[in-house]
């Protein structure tokens, strides 16, 4: 017999406390994180229900939003969680992250820091590693391009003007404003920060292509050097 008919399955659950038909009366977001995992993963173990298995598994990282960047290994290492379920987690991240793609490239044009946040704070408020990007606007600050330069522990020696600007001329681009991650989640700004800013300012004004701002991005927040004083 297989380990299906042990499984404490959502059907099995109070009426008032299904996810499915919570999700039905309420909508979805009127689910809470635990709730819409149970949907995700449908059935629970032996032991426990879909309910307490989400629970532990939002408990094991904490909060929601490091789940987007958890492996495959890392999931199947819990116990409950077989490859079918890791592999239902993954793939509901997946689409996540690709609907919140094609929902900021509607994001042309850029107006204040606030918009550059809006476009990169959602993917990369959750990075492990410092990631460096620039977006190259045109001479009305519509949005060229998004670039990734490099990723790593921020120096000039990593992101280099030259890197920065070689893009800036491919894309036919009148200016540029970097944006990087503090997986600290403290935006902000370091020494390294604003030298790498000041440098990157001069490069620019040489060639015509002005660098408009840095914004740093923390765990729901962020911090423009244009709006601190820095450039």
């Amino acid at each position: 017999m297989s380990n299906t008919g042990y499984r404490l399955t959502m059907k099995k659950l109070p009426p008032d406390i299904r996810p499915r038909e919570r999700l039905l009366r309420y909508g979805a977001n009127g689910l809470s994180d635990v709730e819409l995992l149970a949907i995700i993963l449908g059935t629970g173990t032996k032991k426990e229900t879909v309910l307490q298995l989400s629970q532990r598994i939002l408990s094991k990282f904490e909060a929601l939003h490091n789940l987007s960047t958890v492996t495959f290994e890392e999931l199947t290492e819990i116990c409950g969680v077989g490859e079918a379920k890791a592999s239902q987690i993954l793939a509901a991240i997946e689409v996540g992250k690709r609907v919140n793609a094609t929902a900021n490239r509607k994001i042309f044009f850029i107006s204040c820091p606030n918009d550059v946040a809006n476009l990169c704070m959602s993917e990369m408020r959750c990075f492990e590693k410092e990631c460096f990007k620039a977006l190259f606007l045109n001479t009305k600050n519509r949005v060229l391009k998004v670039i990734e330069i490099s990723t790593g522990s921020l120096s000039s020696s990593i992101v280099h003007p030259r890197e920065l600007f070689k893009f800036a001329v491919k894309c036919s681009a009148a200016s540029v404003i970097v944006v990087h991650n503090h997986p600290s989640g403290d935006p902000a700004p370091s020494k390294e920060d604003i030298c790498l800013t000041k440098r990157l300012k001069d490069a620019g004004k040489i060639l015509g292509i002005d660098l408009l701002d840095h914004v740093i991005i923390g765990d729901g927040n962020y911090i423009s050097l244009k709006e601190s004083g820095f450039i």
